[in-house]
């Protein structure tokens, strides 16, 4: 003979729907968002790189995608410090308000002033860091 067990799964299908929407929502938001939004994992690599930071820095999303944001995108005189603030943020320690020049393509300096904070996965384990921006140039001027 055989025995047959099912389980009503109706519930957590509607659940994957709302989180699949509101996932999609949220990347949206990060995307078009009129701030310069970026990513980095622990190690500082660059994993998340909005249309306006794009925008600002000249640099393409799958330009930027995995190298080393201090390395590649900061200033000489500003690498220590913006490695501090990304290793505290790592730490749990977020920073509000930091300003740091972004290099552009063209070799272009964007003032920029920041909040960075710790990305965590499901578990709470921080995976990186997230930062969010705003182009302060023209105030420096």
């Amino acid at each position: 003979g055989v025995i047959g067990v099912g389980q009503d799964i109706t519930e957590l299908r509607k659940v994957t729907a709302a989180q699949a929407v509101v996932v999609d929502d949220l990347t949206r938001l990060i995307e078009t968002a009129h701030a310069p939004i970026f990513g980095v994992d622990v190690d500082g690599r660059v994993t998340e790189w909005n249309q306006m930071a794009a925008q600002l820095s000249e640099f393409s999303r799958q330009e930027t995608m995995g190298k080393f944001l201090v390395d590649e995108f900061i200033t000489a005189e500003y690498k220590s410090l913006v490695s501090k603030v990304l290793a505290r943020a790592c730490e749990g320690d977020d920073t509000a308000n930091f300003e740091f020049p972004l290099i552009s393509k063209r070799g272009k300096q964007i003032d920029v002033l920041l909040n960075a904070t710790a990305r965590r996965n499901a578990n709470g384990r921080v995976i990186g860091v997230v930062g969010v921006g705003q182009d302060i140039t023209n105030l420096r001027q």
